[in-house]
């Protein structure tokens, strides 16, 4: 619900903008600073449409698990004490 209400919220601010824009408020400072607020308002709540999607499972997280890290970080030594053969000839 939080998701649907965001998105409303993130559109609506948007329409503020085009309607400042076809009535010719943006030639003032007050639409100027009007239009700068309306897009700070989308923007906030774009963010929160996203993390709302994500945390919902709708946008795959990006995340490396411990196991992960772990074997990771064991496979990095193991590699740094490998040496060619020529290097032990000498």
């Amino acid at each position: 619900m939080m998701l649907a209400i965001s998105l409303v919220l993130a559109i609506l601010p948007l329409l503020g903008v085009a309607w400042t824009l076809i009535n010719g408020m943006i030639t003032t400072v007050d639409g100027l600073f009007m239009n700068l607020i309306l897009l700070m308002l989308s923007g906030v709540f774009a963010l929160n449409v996203y993390w709302e999607a994500r945390d919902s499972g709708l946008l795959r997280k990006k995340t490396t698990s411990v196991a992960d890290k772990a074997s990771a970080a064991k496979a990095a030594p193991a590699a740094a004490k490998t040496t060619t053969p020529a290097a032990k000839a000498t």
